[in-house]
């Protein structure tokens, strides 16, 4: 009696997605319907989420938060799994993003927050809640984000009767303009953190009515997030992942006339997969690819000359690789510093920089290194912390991954000796005492002893951080990302309707937080895009009724 071959379904990668869709497709049959294998290229489980430790704290290099709790896939697993009970370790942002920034110009003016930060502040998110809303107008001429932003606050201003004033910074030269025109600036640096996107010129704006997040508080993991790719691998078979396999080419059946391929009747599958090193091809009858936008997106260019990215053979289809190029993806990295605590020093606090605008030389503090100036805060991970953390995006955070730590140190003190100026005098016995009647800026209570960074810029597995809708794209081009090929036309066709044989169906699928029209840049973005493609071969086999 002949037994049926299970499929072959190979998924390439260990993270979010990768390992949902491997725990759907063999917890769904038991592990009786598909041969199933993931490769990975590194050592670890996770891809873009990796918590650690740091100075006695739990930390994370990568994903950090569950963005809304109500009806959220990672937050129902998290409790499920008791992933959000604390346990003895102290955590990020255990105790929910913190709410009373000081706001301080370059220089140490410490910044009126009813008559600027307060209004500036609630301008911003007035414009941001309009974009993603769906209610933003969008310039032709310049569709991106950043002309929005800078359009609200000029129609703000012009709408403002009186003069400019002094901002209530009596001591300075800051007149209110300029003080605003600082912490505008200041949460557009935020935005880069929050979306990827170097410049928000290039962020698309139509596109942003379409991103959603969960509703309800948004929450960081007490016992990692990790946790949650460690439960869901556990119940995997001993073996399944294969780590250290670094794939370097996928060779499929597309159907055309030049694909350069064999019939298709490979023992094992119509898709092979090469890796670096030793270790020898696979054959499969699937594969899932779930590697990073940042490594398609290489696998396009010149860098795949160098060894970076993933090989198609034949190419992807223009369609597919249109799309990968469209879309925008960013970097963005945390910088974690532990503070030695200075004898009667108080906790440090949730210190926002309003730096001084390239133009204006009379206020930029030269020390300050230009990798820093857009760095929106600096605080710690949760009330009273000794562990400070700040966020960079774009060449700032390229940058960061490049230095040394010793240096990674001193910019840091000397953009607190400018911002925090107390620190600097001190030794003298004074404190500087540049107010705005609202008090003086703090002193610093300590100095960094050490830093940890994340480095995803320029990691050959990631390049990058996560994804954005770039201007010259939409939320289309995330839908042809989860296009799996060869592409079928309507009614089930193949699009070259010449074949008379058509390729096996299936063949390349794709999953990712790149991969999703309205979650993209998300972690519960890639767990929808895992067991979305893990449902697509389950219906194909006809193994579920499961909505897509």
């Amino acid at each position: 009696m002949m037994v049926a071959k299970k499929p072959r379904v190979v998924i390439v990668g260990a993270g979010m997605a990768g390992i949902t869709a491997a725990h759907r497709l063999h917890t769904a049959s038991s592990g009786d319907h598909f041969d199933l294998c993931i490769v990975e290229a590194s050592h670890r489980t996770g891809g873009r989420i990796l918590t650690s430790e740091f100075a006695g704290d739990r930390i994370e290099m990568g994903a950090t938060w569950i963005h809304g709790i109500r009806g959220s896939p990672i937050h129902a697993l998290a409790s499920d799994i008791g992933a959000l009970a604390h346990d003895s370790c102290p955590w990020e942002r255990m105790d929910g993003f913190p709410s009373d920034p000081i706001t301080v110009a370059e220089g140490g003016t410490l910044i009126d927050p009813s008559l600027v930060v307060a209004p500036i502040t609630s301008l911003y998110r007035r414009l941001m809640n309009s974009a993603r809303a769906g209610d933003a107008p969008v310039d032709p001429k310049r569709p991106g984000v950043g002309q929005f932003l800078r359009h609200g606050l000029q129609e703000y201003r012009a709408s403002r009767t009186g003069g400019s004033g002094d901002g209530g910074s009596r001591s300075t030269d800051w007149n209110l303009e300029e003080l605003e025109e600082a912490v505008f600036t200041m949460h557009e640096f935020t935005e880069r953190t929050c979306t990827s996107a170097d410049d928000l010129e290039e962020l698309n704006l139509a596109a942003e009515g379409e991103y959603l997040d969960y509703p309800g508080d948004h929450i960081t993991i007490a016992q990692g997030y990790s946790r949650i790719v460690q439960y869901l691998a556990s119940a995997l078979p001993r073996g399944m992942i294969r780590f250290g396999r670094l794939l370097q080419r996928i060779e499929w059946r597309s159907g055309s006339d030049d694909d350069g391929g064999d019939d298709g009747c490979r023992d094992g599958g119509p898709v092979r997969l090469y890796f670096e090193g030793e270790h020898s091809a696979m054959v499969a009858d699937h594969v899932i690819v779930t590697v990073s936008l940042g490594v398609l997106k290489a696998g396009l260019g010149k860098r795949r000359e160098e060894g970076s990215g993933v090989a198609f053979s034949p190419a992807l289809p223009v369609f597919k690789r249109e799309a990968i190029e469209r879309l925008g993806f960013g970097v963005v990295n945390k910088l974690f510093m532990e503070m030695d605590a200075a004898e009667g020093g108080g906790p440090f606090p949730f210190l926002q920089m309003a730096f001084a605008q390239e133009e204006d030389r009379r206020r930029r503090v030269a020390e300050i290194p230009r990798w820093i100036r857009k760095t929106a805060s600096i605080c710690p991970i949760y009330d009273s912390s000794r562990v400070l953390q700040a966020w960079f995006a774009g060449k700032e955070a390229l940058e960061l991954e490049a230095l040394p730590d010793e240096e990674v140190i001193r910019s840091i003190h000397l953009t607190l000796h400018a911002f925090l100026p107390g620190v600097a005098t001190r030794a003298a016995g004074s404190v500087d005492r540049r107010c705005n009647g609202v008090g003086a800026a703090p002193t610093y209570p300590g100095r960094i002893s050490r830093v940890k960074r994340s480095g995803w810029g320029k990691d050959p597995l990631f390049l990058g951080s996560y994804s954005y809708v770039a201007v010259g794209s939409s939320g289309d081009d995330l839908d042809l990302m989860a296009e799996p090929l060869p592409r079928r036309g309507r009614g089930g066709e193949p699009d070259d309707r010449d074949v008379v044989s058509p390729p096996p169906a299936l063949q390349i699928l794709f999953a990712g937080e790149a991969t999703h029209r309205t979650h993209y840049s998300t972690t519960h973005g890639a767990y929808l895009s895992g067991i979305r493609e893990a449902n697509r071969l389950l219906q194909h086999y006809r193994y579920t009724s499961a909505a897509l």
